[in-house]
């Protein structure tokens, strides 16, 4: 059963490769992005994995179609970037990986908090010049201040855990509350109150339509002067021109990106030596109180080999007849 990976990267490679693989499966890795044009690589594929970036439209599936691809195994949680309705009507079976590493993106979040709010980035790119002066470094005692979880799966729950551990008051919000999460001591508020009481605010919940563009020119409105936004979940619950305003009227007043909405032909490649063509993008990054990194919460040993492991295992039981972690099929 011949299997290619698409936006295969040296560490997808080094992952694969070292779990436990079914019997018949041969892998072949495809560092290119799955598009339109490049969907013919597949030919005579019967599983194709793909990644958040890759395009899984209904005219890329089509053609995947064509070719002989009967399982799109994603190496990811989230499938907003997948037509699940032409998957079904083209009789594609959809599985993904339901959860990896919680801890992985939600120490990331914890990282891009801790980094704004001691001003570490400013503070390294000064001593390596032989500035050692603490100007403009002044941060703030984490202990005491109110953190807001938006969406308490996992990932949520793991980062309300560590924020308890330094002291923090927590308030949540999600349709669905979790009692681990209440059992830390959060309170579950509506979101307007959340995003008007907390000082610091980190996104954990999926993107759907419901949270398409949730942080916007409005919501960012009724935030504390001040407020720290971290985002490691999906660019797109954030409407990111928005935030350039924010930030400039000081609304604002620190902002951690892991994410980006226009993130698909940029991240996951080095780009050092192009203009950069993003002018939103491009704005943010001259901001010294914004951190983006490239989405790498998930860049963890462990995360990686649970996320291999689980790919290979829905693939074998994909091929067994009986399916696991299935979206469509």
């Amino acid at each position: 059963m011949h299997t290619l990976i698409f936006s295969s990267q040296t560490y997808d490679r080094e992952s694969f490769l070292a779990a436990k693989l079914p019997a018949d499966l041969k892998l072949h890795f495809q560092p290119a992005r799955l598009t339109l044009e490049t969907a013919a690589l597949a030919d005579k594929h019967s599983v194709v994995c793909a990644f958040i970036n890759d395009d899984l439209s209904a005219p890329v599936l089509e053609r995947l179609a064509e070719g002989g691809t009967k399982l799109i195994a994603l190496r990811s949680a989230g499938y907003n970037h997948v037509d699940l309705a032409t998957a079904q009507k083209l009789g594609i079976s959809v599985v993904r990986v339901p959860a990896y590493s919680p801890h992985a993106v939600a120490e990331h979040a914890v990282a891009l908090i801790l980094a704004l709010n001691r001003h570490l980035h400013r503070a390294y790119n000064r001593t390596r010049e032989g500035d050692f002066s603490l100007h403009g470094l002044t941060g703030f005692d984490l202990v005491g201040k109110t953190v807001g979880v938006v969406g308490t799966g996992q990932i949520g729950a793991t980062f309300a855990k560590i924020m308890a551990g330094f002291g923090c008051k927590l308030l949540a919000y999600d349709p669905y509350p979790n009692a681990q999460v209440q059992e830390l001591g959060a309170e579950y508020v509506s979101l307007p109150h959340l995003l008007a009481q907390a000082q610091i605010i980190s996104l954990h919940c999926p993107l759907t339509e419901q949270t398409r563009h949730l942080i916007n020119e409005t919501s960012l409105a009724t935030l504390q002067t001040g407020a720290m936004l971290i985002n490691t979940g999906r660019g797109a619950l954030v409407d990111t021109p928005a935030l350039i305003e924010s930030l400039k009227s000081g609304q604002l007043g620190y902002l951690g990106l892991d994410v980006y909405e226009e993130e698909a032909l940029l991240f996951f490649e080095d780009r050092s030596d192009l203009p950069l063509q993003d002018d939103v993008l491009a704005r943010l990054l001259t901001f010294p109180n914004v951190i983006i990194t490239a989405h790498q919460a998930f860049l963890t040993q462990e995360a990686l080999g649970a996320i291999a492991q689980t790919t290979l295992d829905n693939i074998a039981a994909w091929a067994g007849g009986a399916a696991q972690n299935l979206v469509v099929g």
